[in-house]
């Protein structure tokens, strides 16, 4: 009987997420955007590749600031690990018996 409930759950769950997800528009398949991208982006920006104009040129604010998010999430990660390491001091135990002789 769990097993029966499970399955209808499942395939509730199943329906929804398809029924949910088969409505979403993805945008339109032509825009001129990309168009003017690729004729002018060699002369305008002096760039010999295409993908290094857009990145660097077009969407250089862009870029920077997820370069700073990347940054300051590193920092803040290391931040939290070095902080961690500093408070797990443990105490030198004296040596055994066995060392001695």
């Amino acid at each position: 009987m769990r097993g029966v409930i499970a399955l209808a759950l499942l395939l509730v769950i199943a329906w929804g997420i398809s029924a949910s997800l088969g409505d979403i528009p993805f945008g339109t398949p032509k825009t001129g955007v990309g168009g003017r991208y690729i004729e002018g982006g060699r002369e305008e920006t002096g760039a010999s590749n295409i993908v290094t104009s857009v990145v660097v040129n077009y969407r250089g604010f862009d870029t920077l600031g997820e370069v700073t998010i990347l940054f300051v999430a590193a920092v803040g990660l290391g931040a939290v690990l070095s902080a961690r390491r500093k408070t797990e001091q443990h105490a030198i135990e004296p040596a055994s018996l066995v060392l001695y002789t």
